[in-house]
């Protein structure tokens, strides 16, 4: 059963609203005055407001704008007698789920309702599961108490809230992809993808498609364009796993994603702008790479 504050100041309109949303078995709050449905709104915690937009001591829109800033999970159905394109385009501006046109149809209304509970479930469930990912990569959950490894979480916690390119050096097995994720999950990237991959598992050709797409023709098997994981994982975060093991051409298409902030598949003449924050891990230390040349020092 949801919870659906009703807000209109003319009573009849109020009560017809009241029926039909009982009808589908919901507690219905009804209001005349916007003011006052407002001042109770955080105590009932509704699913769903229903308010004209035209009141006269205060609107819907104002009705909205407090839903958005205290209420965020809740959605908003904003009802009119005077329907327009601009009216449309302001309530979904500023956040509501849908406007409802006076004089409208019993099933128009129900039907908009009941697609707004929908939602404002799924968002229910989303934050739920985000929570859930954000306490699976806390950095407490990463095996290790001694003085060192608290030095280590110590130093990802000032890391996390960055959008610095980040490298991760240890051993196979110590845990550095889950590290990288601890990094994604608790930083303001986190409602972003986390896209990973072993650049050891793949030869040269396929890593290079895989990391920046392909168009369609640009090599044997290139029957469609492609897009490549640093464009998967935008606004998000790539975890290269033994980045130690790339290329040096690669490297150089590595290194005008994170100075340039753009990527270009294979076989294209134009790049396309990513945000994308790189995280890398080697198993091996990279001092004796770039000695020898093998591993770029920029």
């Amino acid at each position: 059963m949801a919870k659906i504050v009703i807000i209109d100041d003319e009573p009849a309109m109020v009560e017809v609203i009241v029926t039909l949303c009982r009808e589908k078995g919901h507690q219905v709050f009804p209001f005349n005055a916007a003011q006052k449905a407002v001042e109770q709104m955080d105590s009932i915690q509704p699913h769903v407001v229903i308010a004209d937009i035209r009141m006269e001591t205060m609107t819907g829109f104002d009705v909205l704008r407090h839903v958005r800033e205290h209420l965020r999970q809740t959605a908003v159905i904003l009802i009119t007698a005077y329907a327009s394109v601009e009216t449309a385009v302001e309530a979904m501006k500023m956040g509501a789920y849908d406007y409802v046109t006076k004089p409208f149809k019993i099933d128009e209304l129900q039907m908009t309702v009941q697609r707004a509970l929908d939602y404002q479930a799924a968002l229910r469930e989303n934050v739920y599961l985000r929570k859930e990912l954000k306490n699976k990569y806390k950095f407490e959950n990463i095996i290790g108490t001694s003085r060192k490894m608290q030095l280590v979480y110590s130093l990802i916690n000032k890391v996390a809230d960055t959008d610095s390119t980040v490298l991760i050096q240890g051993e196979s097995g110590t845990g550095k992809e889950l590290v990288a994720r601890g990094l994604h999950f608790n930083s303001n990237r986190q409602h972003h993808p986390f896209v990973a991959i072993n650049c050891s598992a793949l030869p040269e050709n396929l890593l290079e498609s895989e990391l920046f797409g392909h168009k369609k023709g640009a090599f044997t098997g290139a029957v469609a364009d492609k897009r490549g994981l640093f464009e998967e994982a935008n606004l998000g975060t790539i975890f290269l796993d033994e980045v130690n093991s790339m290329a040096p051409q690669l490297q150089t298409k590595l290194l005008r994603v994170l100075q340039e902030r753009e990527v270009r598949r294979v076989g294209d003449n134009k790049s396309s702008p990513v945000n994308v924050r790189v995280v890398g891990a080697t198993n091996e230390a990279l001092m004796p790479k770039l000695k020898d040349g093998t591993f770029r020092e920029d």
